[in-house]
Formats: structure tokens, C-alpha cells, sequence
């Protein structure tokens, strides 16, 4: 029977910064388990709330404890998947998402972001979130439905790259900075070590495609996923679905290229769910798919094409 684990919100089961497939798990289960995991905010001691009150204790000792890796996000994880084998697939049933935080903040910060030489004066601001409402508001007024996600879902990545930083995304998945990947979606990762190593951190409250600024609202979250591997799939790239589409992902320094990415994906997840050829699955993509800018701020930007699985029946 499939079990059920959490991991407590304690900087020995958290790394900041850096992916690494020599880290050691925090946690092994089997597969199908399901994990219930906490994860800080992105940032340091310059983007936490004015009011000490409301910065909780466990965030202050990750900061104080944790050492700087190459990049700014928290990570939790990595999770051991037991029989996860290079050249599996993991597959991430998001299902639950909670708030750990009731604020978030929204930074322009130095030579980041889609316009980094038209804005240079930096500031973070905090956003107040109200979970019960589904809300956050604004230090200028408005306010915006909620709408959370882990900006960062990954596997550890390739033995043989050595320690990656957090912010780029890549083949393992990690910062794709995708508001589709909520409650509700499963999200593939390829396997590249034994046991997979499940990284999970960076948590929105909201986000519009493109997170143009270089921020979502950065804020804590508490998940809960399910992780079973995936013998059946063979792919080396991230993909995705909701309960009503399919989602292909790009990810490349070029917008053109991670463009081309998500049509090729979709155009073989198309091909691999159907008896379509790969001329009518093309054309499909043109009259029923839908190309998205995910984030254009991580070094490798990203495109995600969402299609319709309703799209897929034939007669």
C-alpha cells in the first residue's frame, strides 16, 4: 500500500541554490508514496517582511544556517524514489498546494528581469495574501486572485554536469517558472541518476506568464505530491498535463528555439497518444494549440504549448 511522508521544514532537508546529483537523499519512498514537503521563499534577509512578526522562526534559521550555493532559491529534497533507474521518467501528481506565509514580495532587482537597462531603480515591495479569500493585495491597492505553484519541480541533474545552480532550467526541469504546474497537473521529469532525486522549492502565490520583472510573488508553500516512476515512458525532456490538456515545454536561451521545443514535444506527445502521423499531428498543433511565454527572465527562457485532449479523438 502506498504510504504517505513529510519533511519537516529544518535546513537538513533543504539546500539553497544548487542542484547536485551527489547530494545525498532526505528521504527515500516507494513509488507511488506520496510527500507532503515545505519550502521558504526564494531571496535572503533583503526581500523578508518589515514586520519581524510575521517572518516565521524556521525561515530566520534557514538563512542563518544554510550555506549560499549558485543560485537564490530554496530547495527542498532531494527525495530517493526507489527503483527510479536513468532513462525513467518520474511522474509528479501535484495535490495540494497550502500557504506557509500570509505575505509575499515582488522585486527589480540589478541587470534582471526582461528590461533590466529600463529599470534601475530597485525596490521589493510586499504583497499581503489572504488565503481564505484566495487572494493578495498590492501596496498600491490592487488586488489579484491567488493562484500558487512550485516555481522550481525537478530530478537531480546529470551526474556528470556536477553542481548546477537553481536558476537556469534545464533537462531535469528545476526553475521553469511554469503557473500551470498547480494542484491538479502532473508533471513528467526525466531520470538521470538512480532513485531520480525530487527537488521541489520557489513558491508563487501568483505569476503571469513571462514573469517579466525577474519575481512572481515569492512566498512559502507547503505541497503535497505524489511521485511514481515510469517505466513505460521514455523521454529525455519535461512534459506535462492537466485534466483537460496536454502541455509540451521549451526551455532554451533563444525564445525562437524554446519555441520550437514545445511544437516538437507536442507534436510527439501527439504522435505517442494517437495513430496521427507526424504531418497531421503538425497540423493539429496549428489549429489547436496554444504557445505560451513561460518566463523570459531565467537564463534559459521558456515556451509551453497547452492542447486540448478533447483535440485528440477521432472518429
Amino acid at each position: 500500500m502506498p504510504r504517505h511522508h513529510e519533511i519537516p521544514a529544518i535546513p537538513e532537508n533543504m539546500v539553497l541554490g544548487t542542484f547536485d546529483a551527489a547530494r545525498p537523499p532526505v528521504l527515500t519512498v516507494a513509488s507511488g508514496d506520496t510527500v507532503t514537503l515545505h519550502a521558504h521563499p526564494a531571496g535572503g534577509r533583503a526581500t523578508l517582511h518589515p514586520d519581524p512578526a510575521r517572518v516565521p522562526a524556521d525561515l530566520l534559521h534557514a538563512l542563518d544556517t544554510l550555506p549560499r550555493g549558485l543560485g537564490p532559491h530554496f530547495m527542498t529534497g532531494p527525495v530517493h524514489v526507489e527503483g527510479a533507474e536513468p532513462g525513467d521518467m518520474l511522474q509528479v501528481d501535484i495535490l495540494d498546494l497550502e500557504f506557509r506565509l500570509d505575505w509575499g514580495f515582488v522585486s527589480i532587482l540589478p541587470l534582471l528581469g526582461t528590461l533590466p537597462d529600463e529599470f534601475t531603480e530597485y525596490e521589493t515591495v510586499h504583497a499581503d495574501i489572504d488565503a481564505a479569500r484566495g487572494t493578495c493585495r498590492l501596496p498600491w491597492g490592487t488586488e489579484l486572485p491567488l493562484a500558487p505553484f512550485f516555481g522550481i519541480l525537478g530530478t537531480a541533474p546529470p551526474a556528470a554536469w556536477g553542481p548546477v545552480g537553481s536558476a537556469v532550467p534545464r533537462a531535469f526541469g528545476g526553475n521553469m517558472d511554469n503557473k500551470e504546474l498547480t494542484v491538479g497537473t502532473t508533471l513528467y521529469l526525466p531520470v538521470f541518476n538512480a532513485g531520480g532525486g525530487f527537488y521541489a522549492g520557489d513558491g508563487h502565490g501568483v505569476q503571469g506568464d513571462g514573469e517579466v520583472c525577474i519575481t512572481a510573488l515569492e512566498t512559502g508553500l507547503t505541497g503535497t505530491v505524489r511521485l511514481t516512476v515510469r517505466k513505460d515512458l521514455r523521454d529525455a525532456w519535461p512534459f506535462a498535463e492537466t485534466p483537460t490538456d496536454l502541455m509540451s515545454i521549451g526551455l532554451h536561451e533563444s525564445l525562437d528555439e524554446a519555441m520550437r521545443q514545445a511544437v516538437r514535444g507536442m507534436i510527439r506527445l501527439v504522435c505517442d497518444r494517437t495513430s496521427l502521423t507526424r504531418n497531421q499531428a503538425y497540423m493539429l498543433c496549428s489549429l489547436a494549440g496554444n504557445l505560451r511565454i513561460t518566463q523570459t527572465v531565467d537564463g534559459n527562457k521558456g515556451v509551453h504549448m497547452m492542447l486540448p485532449k478533447a483535440a485528440l479523438a477521432t472518429a
